[in-house]
Formats: C-alpha cells, sequence, structure tokens
C-alpha cells in the first residue's frame, strides 16, 4: 500500500512576509520545504494570524511551489497566546483528531520552522505519541532538512512515570495513621454534621480553595483548621483573618501588605497576612464583610498568585492555600452587587455548608457534656470552685431552646449558668437566668395571642414593612436590586408596596432615609 505524505506545519510571520514581498528572494520556511526535493500530496496549515491574510499566503503559495488549490488546506486558530503551551497542545490536538489523524495510510511530516519556540515544542511532543510524525526545518544558510533525535517515550520515561505513579498509589492506599483524628474536636453524632466531616475530608487533600457556610457560632474556623491539619500543609502556617474586623480603609494594607509611607500612619514596611501565611493556609472568615476594592485585589492574588503591597510595583509570589467563611448569603450578596460573582465562583471549588444547632439531632447532649468538662476542668484550682453538674430539667431546657447563637451561644450559656449556680448541680433557673433573650426585629409577631380584636392585616403590614426596609437596606436604597430580592418581577411592583406600607418612595433613598427604616 503506498501512503500519501502529508505536511502539517503553522504559518509563521516570516511566511507572510515573504509572500508580501517584504523578503527579497527569502521565500520563508513554509515555501522553502514544498520547494525541496520530496513532494507532498497534502498541505495542511494552521494559522493564528488574520484569516484573510493567511489565505492569501496559501494563493501565493500554490503558485509559487505548483500546488493545487485543493491540494492545500487552512485551518484557523484561536490561542490566548502564542507562547501557551497548554492552549497550543489542545488547540492543535484537537483539530488533528477532527481530521481523523492519525491514519495507517498516511505518513505526517511536521515542520518545526514557522510559528513560536513553543509551538515547535508542541510539535515535537505530538509526534513522539499520539501523532507519529517525522520533523523538519528550514534555515537561510542549511535549507530543507530533517531533525533526528531519537527518544523512545515509552522506554525510556514511561518505566520511570510508572514506577513514580505505583509509589505514590501505595502512599495514597496506605493514607495516615487515622485520617479522621484532625477532625475528633468537632464533636458530634448527628448525620448532618458527620456528612459534612466527610466532605472536609476528601476536600482537605486537594490544593483548592474551600468556602465554609453557616450561621454564626456554628463552628466554621474549627472545620478551616482540621482541613488545614489534614491537608499537605498541616506542618506549615494556619493564620485565621477576621475580614468583618478589619476597616475599609486598612483591609488591603492587613491581606496584603504596604511600603512605609504608602499612606498616612505607614510609618513601617507592613507584610500582610498573605506573605505572613506563605507556604501554609490563610482562614478568610466572614469573607463577605470585604470591601469592593479589596475583593478585586484578592481576586488577583487568586489569579497570579502574587501580590503587590501598598505603595510598592513589586509583585510578591506567595503560595496559600485560601480557606473562606462567611455566615451571609453569598449568592444573594453577588446578585446584588455586594460581592463579585468572579471571586464567588473562584472561593467556592470546595463548598461545606454547617447546619445550625437547631438541625443537629442529639448534639446538644454531647456537646453539654464536653463543654462542662472543659469548665469544670478550666475550674480546678480555683477560689470557691465547684465540680458541677446538669440536672435534667436544665438538660431537656437546654434540648429545646433554638440557639440563634448555635454552638457559642450555648458554651457561654453554660458558663454563666455554671458561675450564677450556687449548687454542685446547675438547675433549670440557672439556665433561665444565663440564656441572653436577646428581642429581635419581628420576634414577637408570630408569637402574640389570637384574642379579641386581633388586627390580622396590620401584623401582615408589619410583616411586610419589616422585610421591604431590610431589602432597601440591604441594597444600599436601589429599588431594582431590593425588588429582586423581595421576588417581585420589577422595581415599579416594589414601588407599589412602599406606597401602600408607607415606606418613603423616593428612587433612592438618602443616609437619613436609610436610617430611618433601620430603626
Amino acid at each position: 500500500m503506498t501512503k500519501k505524505t502529508w505536511l502539517i506545519s503553522w504559518i509563521g510571520k516570516t511566511d507572510h512576509d515573504a509572500s508580501e514581498g517584504r523578503l527579497g528572494q527569502d521565500v520563508g520556511p513554509v515555501a522553502t520545504a514544498l520547494l525541496g526535493q520530496q513532494r507532498f500530496d497534502h498541505v495542511y496549515l494552521l494559522t493564528n494570524y488574520d484569516y484573510e491574510r493567511s489565505r492569501a499566503f496559501c494563493s501565493w503559495l500554490e503558485q509559487k511551489c505548483g500546488y493545487s488549490e485543493s491540494a492545500v488546506d487552512l485551518y484557523g486558530v484561536d490561542l490566548p497566546s502564542p507562547i501557551d503551551y497548554a492552549a497550543i497542545y489542545t488547540a492543535v490536538s484537537n483539530n488533528l483528531k477532527a481530521a481523523h489523524l492519525p491514519l495507517e495510510d498516511i505518513d505526517l511530516t511536521f515542520h518545526l520552522s514557522p510559528g513560536t519556540p513553543a509551538m515547535a515544542a508542541i510539535w515535537i511532543i505530538l509526534a513522539k505519541t499520539r501523532f507519529p510524525a517525522r520533523l523538519i526545518q528550514t534555515s537561510r544558510e542549511r535549507g530543507l532538512e530533517p531533525v533526528d533525535f531519537f527518544f523512545d517515550l515509552a522506554s525510556d520515561f514511561l518505566p520511570e512515570y510508572l514506577r513514580r505513579s505505583g509509589e505514590r498509589i501505595e502512599r495514597l492506599a496506605a493514607g495516615p495513621a487515622d485520617p479522621g483524628r484532625h477532625f475528633d474536636k468537632i464533636v458530634h453524632r448527628s448525620a448532618a454534621v458527620h456528612q459534612q466531616i466527610e466532605l472536609a475530608q476528601r476536600i482537605a487533600v486537594h490544593e483548592v480553595p474551600v468556602i465554609i457556610l453557616g450561621e454564626t457560632g456554628t463552628g466554621k474556623e474549627l472545620f478551616a483548621e482540621a482541613i488545614h491539619a489534614a491537608s499537605s500543609r498541616g506542618g506549615k502556617q494556619f493564620i485565621p483573618v477576621n475580614c468583618g474586623a478589619i476597616s475599609s480603609e486598612l483591609a488591603s494594607s492587613e491581606l496584603f501588605g504596604h511600603k512605609k509611607g504608602s499612606f498616612t500612619g505607614a510609618v513601617s514596611d507592613r507584610k500582610g497576612h498573605f506573605v505572613e501565611a506563605n507556604g501554609g493556609t490563610l482562614f478568610l472568615d466572614e469573607v463577605g464583610d470585604l470591601p469592593l476594592e479589596t475583593q478585586v485585589r484578592l481576586l488577583r492574588v487568586l489569579q497570579a498568585k502574587e501580590v503587590t503591597p501598598l505603595g510598592s510595583s513589586q509583585p510578591v509570589k506567595v503560595d496559600v492555600r485560601i480557606i473562606a467563611a462567611t455566615h451571609r448569603d453569598l449568592a444573594a450578596d453577588v446578585s446584588t452587587g455586594r460581592f463579585r460573582e468572579d471571586l464567588f465562583h473562584r472561593l467556592a471549588v470546595g463548598i461545606l455548608r454547617l447546619p445550625p444547632l437547631r438541625d443537629r439531632d442529639g448534639d446538644v447532649d454531647l456537646l453539654l457534656d464536653a463543654f462542662l468538662e472543659q469548665i469544670n476542668a478550666d475550674a480546678r484550682g480555683k477560689p470557691e470552685a465547684q465540680e458541677k453538674k446538669i440536672s435534667q430539667d436544665a438538660r431537656k431546657l437546654l434540648n429545646t431552646y433554638a440557639w440563634p447563637g448555635n454552638i457559642r451561644e450555648l458554651y457561654h450559656t453554660l458558663l454563666r449558668a455554671s458561675i450564677w449556680s450556687l449548687t454542685p448541680e446547675i438547675q433549670a433557673e440557672d439556665v433561665k437566668a444565663a440564656l441572653l433573650q436577646i428581642q429581635r426585629q419581628g420576634d414577637s409577631v408570630l408569637g402574640r395571642p389570637i384574642t379579641q380584636g386581633l388586627d390580622l392585616q396590620s401584623l401582615l403590614d408589619e410583616v411586610s414593612r419589616d422585610y421591604v426596609a431590610r431589602a432597601l437596606i440591604e441594597t444600599g436604597g436601589r429599588k431594582s436590586a431590593a425588588a429582586k430580592l423581595l421576588g417581585f418581577s420589577n422595581h415599579q411592583t416594589l414601588s407599589n408596596w412602599m406606597r401602600r406600607l408607607g415606606i418613603e418612595s423616593d428612587e433612592t433613598l438618602d443616609e437619613g432615609g436609610l436610617a430611618r427604616l433601620s430603626q
């Protein structure tokens, strides 16, 4: 069987210049190859230049080298960069596969000279692996010549690769002595928490950003510490940062550092938390509270893996894993413009959703025992210290409470009750006294007694007024965004509700209006 011969090549700048008469007698790399002793059955050209310019080159090439129009194919390839190795490899592989290559009856020749060094490198890789091919190059001094260097991927490289892979598989199969030991501090028996721990253990071994969602006091930092300890960075720095406690003016300085004199009060250089956490993990608690300007800089750091301190033009490379956490509804914040969507997707690779304590069946009792043991241990040796126990009535009361502050509120309530209890046993009365009954807006609406003279419409209006006002405050008075939060089809519907409920109807409320709504 006689095989057909194909020449496959990029069209380079020199090829275009030659066809456009800018190189005198020089015809460029592709034409030099086609004017050589070998006649190819087919010429397969790729271009990342303007397609019409390359089409004109093909017409010139056919006339110059005596090839018919049907023997020359041109394919435009969109590359983000002519030196992006991964993009070139993917684009060329896909293009050749679409041409049903390799084929038994076709001998391929790849031309290395046109294009960038990255393009040439990809031809070499493909010729020795997926698309077996002969390699050639051209030059003004030596004309056309074959590129002969021999290596056999299978015999030279594959055995070593397989040996390394086998060792890695053995390490992974052996695993740590106790893969769950880093999560032992998370006291639980509920299935909801167990599921999140299993997810966290799987996420820990992958070098991906993590975001932990959950109400205040659900143990987000505890999960973050466990993920860090169970990861390959376990022996390195774990730096927690409360983003909600950083002023908007200093957020970028705290995270990314600054140079002396870069702003008023910058009396010395500061590394910033990213540089301090280099090699380890940075825990960004309440990341939803970061100002938009800092969110932009954070996104840049995650993409480029480098920080530029304020007042400096020299970026600093950093290798940091990000674990973020928030009690906010970030999806809603994205829809209202409070949080950048691109940053949200960058952070939300590994996602954990920690359940509130009220949804953790059986966990309150376990936590009570663990916390009381800790409280008793801390009190030993102190004047008038007593070993405390919990009465059944007190335990029952603690189990039935809703715990809006979750685990943190449970611990501090038990601590107060143990201090205020005058006997070794904490009674229900001690617990009642220790509970912080914080009156929350709207709490009293659903609990009002049904008596003669109840005005249901007034109650419904009160609830509506509360939610409309909160949505306006949340969105800074922007009606379109508030309407979307409330599920209205358009801002005109919201305006009608505001008019009926007696809420200010200005298109954008001023600061005074927002302040009055929040009261």
